[in-house]
């Protein structure tokens, strides 16, 4: 699942670049994230009444949560694709697992390999060939737009909801808490999204948005942040982190098959890197090297 999780994401990128014109931002992650929520709360339902209590209990967790990962990373990517490519939203998503490793290692005392961090060091370096096309002397010349900027804010809101995910422990399962945080997500979005609504010339509705929404709750949404839970919950914040490394990998593939975007050798040489990265960077930490560590 480690490796379907950023496949699942990349629709997202789709959805994003297909919005502007059809749906706003705001509106769109509030469709996204109330529909999600109450697939998951319909699946999830003897669980969440029975830790009705503990729910309530933490509802503040659940409202940072849903505002890291739903308002931040969810509404501000998609202002974000009004300005930036698909490409450029997975390239920058994909220096997270570099802030979760650390918090992980900092904040959470997790165990974390020489193997591990050789496996990260390679697959950054991947990335990073990607993100100049494999011509380095072009770094100087990296021009950023607003919507480069709000995608950074958002790989940065991405590692703090990571770990905090696990940071705080929860009796609910991967499902019912998700849907607990889906339920806080919509919450925080519902006012900037009736703003949007109101104030926006798109406020028309038509059967595209209905189908943006549908598509971005179905596989990034419920997909996508149920895996990542699980894999997290099963692995751990650090060794998951690094799988985000294939997000340019399959946001390239889908931004060109979909949208039209270029893919490039630098593309191929940049998967030569990350995909032994990712190994490396998620193999098991034996007894011994905790010990070591």
């Amino acid at each position: 699942m480690i490796w379907v999780t950023p496949a699942l994401w990349s629709v997202n990128y789709i959805v994003a670049r297909t919005a502007p014109g059809i749906i706003s931002p705001h509106v769109l992650a509030l469709g996204r994230w109330f529909l999600a929520g109450l697939i998951l709360a319909l699946i999830a339902r003897h669980e969440l009444w029975h830790e009705r209590h503990s729910t309530l209990q933490a509802w503040r967790q659940y409202v940072v949560l849903g505002s890291l990962g739903m308002l931040i990373c969810g509404a501000w990517v998609y202002w974000a694709a009004e300005t930036t490519t698909a490409i450029n939203i997975a390239l920058i998503y994909a220096a997270s697992p570099v802030l979760i490793t650390l918090g992980a290692v900092i904040g959470l005392k997790e165990s974390f390999t020489w193997k591990q961090s050789l496996g990260v060091g390679i697959a950054l370096l991947g990335v990073l060939h990607v993100v100049v096309k494999g011509q380095w002397a072009a770094l100087s010349e990296v021009v950023w737009v607003l919507g480069d900027g709000l995608v950074v804010i958002a790989m940065v809101a991405w590692a703090a909801y990571a770990l905090l995910l696990k940071k705080w422990a929860s009796p609910l399962s991967s499902t019912a808490r998700l849907a607990a945080t889906c339920m806080g997500g919509s919450l925080v979005l519902l006012p900037f999204a009736i703003t949007e609504w109101t104030a926006t010339q798109h406020a028309g509705w038509s059967l595209n948005a209905v189908l943006l929404i549908v598509a971005a709750a179905v596989f990034p949404g419920v997909g996508a942040y149920w895996a990542y839970g699980f894999c997290q919950k099963t692995l751990g914040a650090s060794r998951v982190a690094a799988s985000l490394y294939l997000g340019p990998l399959y946001g390239g593939l889908a931004a060109w098959l979909f949208l039209g975007e270029t893919l490039g050798w630098h593309h191929a040489v940049g998967a030569a890197f990350i995909l032994p990265g990712i190994y490396l960077a998620s193999q098991k930490v034996s007894a011994d090297s905790q010990k070591a560590v």
